[in-house]
């Protein structure tokens, strides 16, 4: 038997097919539409038909259907409260989703608790009593290993590490507040410090690789011009790892982890963000032995691994 795992984000839908040994066997990512909850529902579950009859089994093939949203939770599991980047704010998602695939039970749950699922199931986490994930990616997720369980927050909503404040008075932020995690220490915020590096400084390497066009700069193109060494995507890139750093110290403050292990999409960098991101921590830790920060393991495929694995947690 199977177990689906998707993972909705604000740009993509991810859809992975998983066998019993948590592998993914087929996999599929449609564009999120932003429509209601009800289309959306309705989109996912004719991609996952047709990824089951690409497998060649069929739904009645499939146990389970788990789904992650970037966003907070009620209690029940049942309803996402607000999830911002998907413009989802009390929607009943879990309903919806139940009605579009018929019998098949459906679980919901906050995107970065499913990470964190998958990390400590087979990734970073692996034997850990307290962690933390960090995902950055369009957003900044968070994930909470505690007592060796997911730790889904007290009052079960999931756990928002990416809204926690960072910069008093700072950035806007897409939950409608201003300095938070999410707002300097995305792949977003790199991108849109990179635009006002460029646009500051049009002799640099970043404004001649985009051309001049802001719509040209992404958090790769800051990153790839710092690797080369160009001053101005250098120095939007050292203030990104200021503030995670800065991120990275508050939870090595206030839990002490094992463990903190980086997700998502600017992760691609490797050691160049790593090694001065481990400094950086080095230099503002209370404690001389604190948490290895370390890269997720599970990659692009955590969010569907975790998400097919949440009918185990139930």
């Amino acid at each position: 038997m199977y177990q689906i795992g998707v993972d909705i984000g604000g740009t993509n839908i991810k859809i992975g097919l998983v066998d019993d040994q948590l592998n993914i066997v087929r996999r599929s990512s449609i564009p999120f539409p932003h429509l209601d909850g009800a289309a959306v529902a309705a989109q996912i579950a004719a991609e996952c038909r047709r990824l089951t009859e690409a497998q060649g089994c069929g739904m009645e093939a499939v146990d389970s259907v788990g789904v992650i949203v970037p966003g907070s939770i009620d209690p029940t599991g049942a309803v996402v409260l607000n999830a911002y980047n998907l413009g989802f704010h009390n929607v009943p998602l879990r309903a919806q989703l139940q009605e579009a695939f018929g019998g098949t039970p459906v679980f919901l749950a906050n995107d970065a608790d499913g990470a964190g699922l998958a990390e400590l199931g087979r990734g970073a986490f692996v034997g850990c009593q307290t962690a933390v994930l960090f995902t950055l990616g369009t957003g900044v997720g968070g994930g909470l290993i505690l007592g060796g369980k997911m730790f889904s927050g007290g009052k079960k909503q999931g756990v928002e590490l990416g809204h926690m404040p960072l910069v008093a008075g700072g950035e806007a932020c897409t939950c409608g507040n201003k300095g938070c995690i999410e707002a300097y220490c995305s792949a977003t915020a790199i991108a849109r410090d990179g635009v006002r590096a460029m646009e500051a400084h049009p002799d640099s390497l970043l404004a001649a690789r985009a051309g001049g066009d802001p719509k040209a700069v992404d958090a790769k193109l800051v990153i790839d011009c710092a690797k080369e060494g160009d001053p101005a995507a250098k120095a939007v890139f050292d203030a990104f790892i200021d503030h995670l750093g800065s991120a990275c110290i508050a939870m090595i403050h206030l839990l002490d982890p094992e463990v903190i292990a980086i997700g998502g999409g600017v992760c691609g960098a490797g050691e160049f963000l790593f090694e001065p991101l481990r400094k950086n921590v080095d230099a503002k830790c209370f404690f001389s032995d604190h948490a290895k920060i370390v890269p997720a393991v599970m990659g692009n495929d955590a969010g569907m691994i975790g998400a097919a694995m949440l009918s185990r947690n139930a």
